[in-house]
């Protein structure tokens, strides 16, 4: 199964899921029915975005700089340049 197969799959089974819940065929307690049911979507949305976030602020805190790959990069950028003033580009 694809990695699109797979992720299709559990959206299909996540909104079948709440859709069930919304429309009253799995019974569940009136408050929890007209409190918490309707604002499930929104809650995973939230939920979504902050893990999203952490996950880029732990790659940001974790992420280490290297010499070689400094170096590597300015090797890169002189070429660059080279490469567009042989072209007639101003590069300053």
């Amino acid at each position: 199964m694809t990695r699109a197969q797979q992720t299709i799959s559990i959206a299909l089974l996540v909104s079948s899921l709440y859709l069930s819940l919304y429309l009253e065929l799995i019974p569940l307690p009136a408050l929890v029915q007209t409190a918490i049911v309707p604002v499930l979507p929104f809650w995973a949305l939230v939920s979504f975005g902050a893990w999203v976030l952490f996950r880029l602020g732990w790659g940001m805190l974790t992420f280490h700089d290297t010499p070689e790959a400094y170096k590597e990069l300015m090797e890169e950028i002189k070429i660059a340049q080279a490469d567009l003033r042989a072209k007639g580009v101003s590069v300053d």
